[in-house]
Parts: C-alpha cells; sequence; structure tokens
C-alpha cells in the first residue's frame, strides 16, 4: 500500500468515528443541563440579594450551549472543519503542483544524465549495453587485452554496486521521510478524534461557572490541531521546490556538452535529512499560528524525539557515505 492511500485511510478514519460524537450528547445534555440549572440559579440569586435588575443576556449563555450539544456534529464540527477544509485544500494543491514539477525535471535529470556519460567513452559502456559490446568487439583475444576486458567487467560491476548502494539509501532515507510524515498525520488524527468525541464533554464542562475557559481551550487546540496538515503540505511544498531548483541547476549544467555529472546524490541526501527532522517541528510552528496550551510534556517530548533522531541520522549517514567514499578512493 502506497503512503498517499495510508493518509486517505486516516481521513476516511476521521470521518467514520466523527459520528460518535452523538453518542457522547447524551451524557453531555445530563452535565449541560446541571449545570445550567446551578448557573442560572446563582446568578438569580446574585442579582435578587443585591437588589439589582436581572440581566437576562448572561443567562441564555448555557442554553446557547445546550443548542451547540445538542447538534455537536452539525453545528460545531461541520461549521470548523467546512471553515479550515479549504486552508487543507489550498496547501495540498500547492504541494500537488511542486511535486508534479520535481518528478518532471527528475525524469529531465535522468535523461541529460545518462546522455552525458553516453557521450563520454570512458563512461559509455557503463550505463549501455550495446557500447559496451561493441567496445568489446574491438579488443582482442591477447593477454593485454584480456586484462583491459576484466577490467571493464570488473568497473561496470563497480559502477552497478555503487548506484546500487546509492539508490537504496535514497530509498531508505525517502522511507523515513514518508514515515515520518505519516507519524505526524497519525498524531493528528488521534488527536482530532478525542477532542471531537470528548467535545459534547467539553461544551458541557465550560457551562459550569468558573470553567468557561474550558471552551476557549477546547476550540484553540482543535484548531491548532487540524492546522498540522496544511503547514505539514507546506513544508513538503518547500522542500520540494529547493530540491526544483537544485535540479533545474542540475540540468542547466548537463546542457552543456563539456560538462561531466556527478553521480552523487549527497545534495539530495542532505535535504531528505533535514525533511526528516523539520516535519517533528510542525506542531511548535502550528502553535505560532494559534496559541494552544496543555500539550507542554508532549512538545518537550517531541523535541527530544526529533535531536535523538537528527543525531542518529546524520551519524548514520556520515557512516555510510565515508564507508562509500572510502571503497571507492582504493
Amino acid at each position: 500500500m502506497e503512503f498517499s492511500n495510508l493518509h486517505q485511510v486516516l481521513r476516511s478514519l476521521y470521518d467514520e468515528m466523527l459520528p460518535l460524537s452523538a453518542d457522547m450528547a447524551a451524557v453531555a445534555k445530563g452535565l449541560a443541563g446541571l449545570g445550567a440549572l446551578f448557573y442560572v440559579a446563582l446568578k438569580v440569586w446574585q442579582a435578587l440579594s443585591s437588589a439589582e435588575p436581572i440581566d437576562v443576556y448572561p443567562l441564555l449563555r448555557p442554553f446557547a450551549l445546550g443548542l451547540c450539544i445538542m447538534f455537536f456534529p452539525t453545528i460545531v464540527l461541520g461549521t470548523l472543519n467546512g471553515v479550515l477544509s479549504p486552508i487543507v485544500k489550498g496547501t495540498h494543491s500547492i504541494l500537488e503542483n511542486q511535486v508534479l514539477d520535481l518528478n518532471t525535471l527528475q525524469q529531465q535529470k535522468d535523461q541529460l544524465e545518462r546522455e552525458a556519460m553516453l557521450r563520454n567513452p570512458e563512461t559509455a559502456y557503463l550505463v549501455s549495453n550495446e557500447e559496451f559490446d561493441k567496445k568489446l568487439d574491438e579488443i582482442g583475444w591477447s593477454p593485454a587485452d584480456l586484462a583491459t576486458i576484466s577490467g571493464m567487467y570488473i568497473d561496470r560491476g563497480m559502477y552497478r554496486v555503487q548506484k546500487g548502494i546509492r539508490d537504496s539509501f535514497r530509498e531508505f532515507l525517502e522511507v523515513l521521510f514518508q514515515a515520518a510524515a505519516l507519524v505526524i498525520d497519525t498524531i493528528r488524527t488521534f488527536f482530532l478524534i478525542v477532542l471531537s468525541i470528548l467535545g459534547p464533554i467539553a461544551f458541557a464542562i465550560s457551562v459550569w461557572d468558573g470553567f468557561q475557559s474550558t471552551l476557549t481551550q477546547w476550540f484553540t487546540r482543535y484548531i491548532s490541531v487540524y492546522l498540522w496538515l496544511p503547514v505539514s503540505d507546506l513544508f513538503s511544498a518547500m522542500l520540494s521546490k529547493i530540491q526544483s531548483l537544485i535540479l533545474q541547476k542540475d540540468i542547466d549544467s548537463l546542457s552543456d556538452p563539456s560538462f561531466i555529472p556527478d553521480s552523487s546524490s549527497t545534495v539530495y541526501i542532505i535535504f531528505m535529512i533535514i525533511g526528516i527532522i523539520g516535519y517533528f517541528t510542525i506542531p511548535t510552528v502550528t502553535g505560532w499560528i494559534i496559541q494552544a496550551g496543555g500539550a507542554g510534556n508532549f512538545m518537550r517530548n517531541l523535541n527530544q524525539t526529533t535531536t535523538k533522531t537528527g543525531n542518529m541520522v546524520g551519524a548514520g549517514t556520515g557512516a555510510v557515505a565515508g564507508n562509500i567514499g572510502g571503497r571507492l578512493m582504493q
């Protein structure tokens, strides 16, 4: 299953579990009704005891919250998701456009690299079977020629091993990159499901005098977690744009017939590592857009995990690159 399908599964999971919030509404209505009774009684008693007229406007707050609880999936979640979903769609379209450009440029670069190596007689036989057979036909069967043929087979085998190791390491980093995005999306979906299902309880508690801030905290946390996905798409779009600019520069260099291509993928690997580490900063960046408290320990643990992940990935990358470089220099 592709990673895009896994993200779609998480979307479907959220949509399927959304109606469960209606089951909590029954419990929330009883809690809110009891809170409304005490709230109204307290306000009326305070007005009568101080011989002041009763202010009716504040007394409407419990009834407004009660309506929100009764139609929570429609009024509250439907409105929030309807307002925030265009942001998700807009950032996702930006990401899709960048990825399409990146794939096109990558295919163009691979084709130009192959053509550049074919132009060089010393490397043409490494990438083309026809050139390899042609070069074998030009060589005789003397002892010196046999040594040359053996060297050609060894060089071609080393080139394929080097290319295989490089491609495997790139695929490994791509898997880690996609896994990091999936971790963020999974945690986001879990938080949204919990906030959605227990949302009526939060609304009911906010009816009670002294717990009014619960309502504000619920809204800020829901919006903050919901925005994780748009920020993630913008981060991925930024990385894709950087890679597109790098590929465009490589394509311009490969257009020069005298240019000798470099088969290493150091820059690509570096930006993959940056992407893996950067994904775990998305909750922090989202907190700059809308301030939501209550997740201090989670964010602290997430930052520590990010630091450890960056150290391990950086050390592993350095070890692998150094090992490959050392073997190639021998």
